[in-house]
């Protein structure tokens, strides 16, 4: 017998960020895109809830709830507005390089700082995505694009070390596609001092898994509110004498847009599962990312166009929900990286896998 129950607590936790979504950032889609950023009044009741140190350990003040917490609340504030998601969690994925790489003492400096000061912002790049030129203990160049037009901290993943850097930075904002509430900038770095650098290859990639696990429930709730849109629309629609989506060919894609978002759901919270309980996670935490990236591009195109031309307009949010779901794609190296990363995982649990049923033969053998 299977439980897919969530327990009391989790069940809390995701109705209380369900009803925030509803109630606070719903209602202000197009004022917050339109400002680039969240209300004030808005983050003050983010904070006040408790969300943005959900995972932050106990013996730091936070609810040390893990990764399934963080996926869940993570889906229904992006079910509500994902860039105001992002724009919301002062420390987002950086979080996961600082306390794997860098544990208590690095949080506590870096990390906790963030969370007392209004609007501030942590940004994690992996160093594949910028163009970076160490000098000593020094950096500059140019990181393309972040969600965020404040950066009070930028955390710099590699393969087997982090680097955090909290002065010379300066931002010059883009014109935002998708995530508009949270910001879009260029980011520079003129000779910024690294005020810290952390060595751990194995932490490194754990941080970079579960960077990925954020990243795919923030693309779970954009696409689950997607097709849940578009479904309802096609119910209200009539053509033909009859509501569209009672079509056999619009109520089979409509079926397959959630079964996607079900599918990605179910590997989400695997990944998540598997980082709660201390378990490999990198083949999973990258399989779930791609599997939302997968997803995407099935729903949100399709979204718009159950909508036809209203599809297009700012009067429905499925133009947004497009959007937010192709930039939310390309975080973290994208689902090529996603996909290398799986792909190395299988393929060394699989080697581990051979050997150990050689050994076992041989053992049988002598």
């Amino acid at each position: 017998m299977f439980d897919f129950e969530l327990g009391d607590d989790l069940e809390l936790i995701v109705e209380t960020a369900r009803s925030f979504a509803t109630d606070e950032l719903i209602p202000k889609l197009r004022e917050h895109e339109s400002a680039r950023s969240v209300e004030p009044a808005v983050r003050k009741a983010y904070a006040e809830m408790g969300l943005a140190g959900l995972e932050v350990p106990e013996a730091l003040g936070g609810a040390e709830l893990g990764a399934l917490a963080r996926a869940l609340v993570n889906e229904e504030i992006a079910a509500g507005d994902a860039g105001a998601a992002l724009a919301l969690d002062p420390l987002g994925p950086a979080f996961y390089a600082l306390q794997e790489v860098g544990g208590e003492e690095a949080l506590r400096t870096h990390a906790l700082p963030l969370l007392e000061a209004d609007g501030a912002r942590a940004v994690l790049i992996c160093e594949a995505e910028a163009e970076l030129d160490r000098q000593g203990e020094r950096v500059s160049g140019t990181v393309p694009w972040v969600p965020a037009d404040r950066v009070d901290l930028l955390v710099v993943l590699a393969d087997d070390e982090v680097l955090v850097v909290r002065e010379g930075l300066s931002c010059s904002e883009l014109r935002g596609s998708g995530m508009r509430a949270a910001g879009a900038s260029e980011l520079y770095l003129d000779a910024a001092p690294i005020a810290a650098r952390y060595t751990d290859a194995a932490g490194a990639a754990r941080a970079l898994a579960r960077a990925r696990v954020y990243m795919a429930s923030l693309l779970v709730g954009v696409l689950r509110q997607a097709a849940e849109f578009s479904r309802e629309y096609a119910l209200e629609r009539e053509a033909f004498g009859r509501p569209i989506a009672h079509h056999q060919g619009l109520a089979f894609l409509i079926t397959d847009m959630h079964s996607a978002v079900d599918g990605a759901r179910i590997l989400l919270h695997e990944a998540a599962w598997r980082i709660d309980r201390g378990l490999p996670c990198d083949a999973a935490a990258a399989g779930a990312f791609v599997e939302a990236i997968e997803a995407s591009l099935l729903v949100g195109p399709n979204g718009v166009q159950i909508l036809g031309g209203h599809g297009f307009m700012q009067d429905y949010p499925v133009e947004k929900f497009m959007r937010e779901s192709r930039a939310l794609g390309l975080a973290l190296g994208g689902v090529d990286a996603a996909r290398e990363a799986a792909g190395r995982a299988f393929e060394l649990s699989h080697g581990q896998l051979a050997l150990s049923f050689d050994a076992s033969a041989g053992q049988e053998g002598a």
